[in-house]
């Protein structure tokens, strides 16, 4: 599987005819009937709040004269509120399930200069992870769930984190490679710094139930670049690790992730070199 091109436009009438625009548009008009709305219960607010000063030290022709100006904007109030419930209109779930909801955050992306890039289902943008759920109509960014889905937004959000260093503990994470890679060679019957795939080294860091949903291929992908870039190579015991590719690319298990600069990066294989464990 590749890494597709970034797309230059959302696809609306491509991947789903559902919505004559998108959901960026859809909000930016919707904000633009609330900001009107709230105008309009505002001027009723002040009208209101003279009616009380008024009463409040019995200025009576005030109550005359102010009560039906009160009333008017009141009404006007009470319709700005009727067209603003039935001002959306846009239908969300059919957006997300087709896939247009990413085909716009990439075009957005790409528009703001992020390098981001969909892969099995998720949206890859370095140092982040997302995923879609069309069910709630949320994201969830490194397993923290967001409702915040404008795709400016969202596309924001993302900028901020490839800012910040990644919260990745380099030994730790090298230590259970170390102890995944020893189970995987000696299941294998191999010999000791043979290189083995590294999917199989994830099949055994994800054995437990539910481990593989809640540690995906992409994240484990993203961190082996996180521990590639860290520089950290050695165990405790003094094995050094090492990532060849070699002619295990010509077979099926490659892992891609997306790199700082926003490049596909592929690991396949892994070996420790050294003393035995």
């Amino acid at each position: 599987m590749t890494l597709p091109n970034r797309p230059t436009q959302p696809d609306p009438a491509g991947a789903t005819a559902l919505q004559s625009i998108g959901l960026e548009e859809a909000l930016i008009q919707f904000e633009r009937e609330a900001t009107s709305a709230v105008k309009t219960l505002a001027a009723s607010l002040r009208e209101v709040k003279k009616l009380q000063a008024a009463a409040a030290v019995g200025d009576l022709r005030a109550l005359r004269t102010g009560a039906d100006a009160a009333a008017r904007l009141g009404d006007q109030a009470a319709s700005a509120l009727h067209d603003l419930r039935s001002a959306w209109q846009f239908d969300e779930t059919a957006y997300f399930e087709t896939g247009a909801f990413t085909k716009e955050v990439l075009a957005v992306a790409a528009s703001e200069d992020l390098q981001a890039f969909e892969s099995d289902e998720r949206i890859l943008s370095y140092p982040a992870i997302v995923q879609v759920s069309a069910v709630d109509t949320s994201v969830t960014i490194d397993k923290q769930r967001d409702r915040r889905v404008r795709p400016s937004v969202l596309v924001r959000t993302l900028k901020l984190l490839q800012q910040r260093p990644p919260r990745f503990k380099a030994e730790p994470f090298l230590e259970s490679l170390g102890a995944a890679y020893d189970l995987v060679v000696a299941g294998a019957g191999g010999r000791p710094g043979s290189t083995v795939k590294l999917v199989d080294v994830y099949a055994v860091l994800t054995l437990m139930p539910g481990a593989a949903r809640d540690y995906s291929k992409q994240e484990f992908a993203r961190d082996l670049y996180l521990l590639d870039q860290s520089g950290v190579v050695t165990t405790r015991s003094g094995r050094s690790l090492a990532l060849p590719a070699s002619a295990l690319t010509r077979g099926a298990g490659l892992l891609k992730t997306v790199t700082r600069s926003g490049q596909a990066k592929v690991y396949v294989g892994i070996t420790f070199e050294g003393a035995a464990p």
